[in-house]
């Protein structure tokens, strides 16, 4: 069984310590979890090929470039890894409510 020695300064401070102050490796991961569920979801109903997926389909695509624009801005105005990830979980859990509901 491998000891905290393992892990390199910044995983053992990063996620052994909970600090966010490097790559906030947890919320990557969760961020990567949430999002494949939307995805799941998202599949479901373009599945369906009515009028209501190819409505699905624009938003998403218009929701993907407004998302970019924006992680871009915040990047340029100074914005931490942390809350690039942190703004995209409130994204991807705001979809997942939206498309859980239908």
């Amino acid at each position: 069984m491998p000891d905290h020695h393992s892990f390199s300064a910044l995983d053992h401070h990063a996620v052994l310590g909970g600090s966010d102050n490097g790559f906030p490796w947890y919320a990557g991961a969760m961020l990567a979890i949430e999002a494949s569920e939307v995805v799941r979801l998202r599949c479901e109903k373009l599945s369906q090929g009515d009028e209501a997926a190819g409505q699905e389909a624009v938003l998403m695509v218009s929701e993907k470039i407004a998302a970019a624009f924006e992680t871009f801005a915040n990047l340029l105005s100074g914005a931490t890894p942390a809350a690039v990830i942190r703004r995209y979980r409130e994204h991807v859990a705001a979809n997942a409510r939206r498309l859980s509901a239908n």
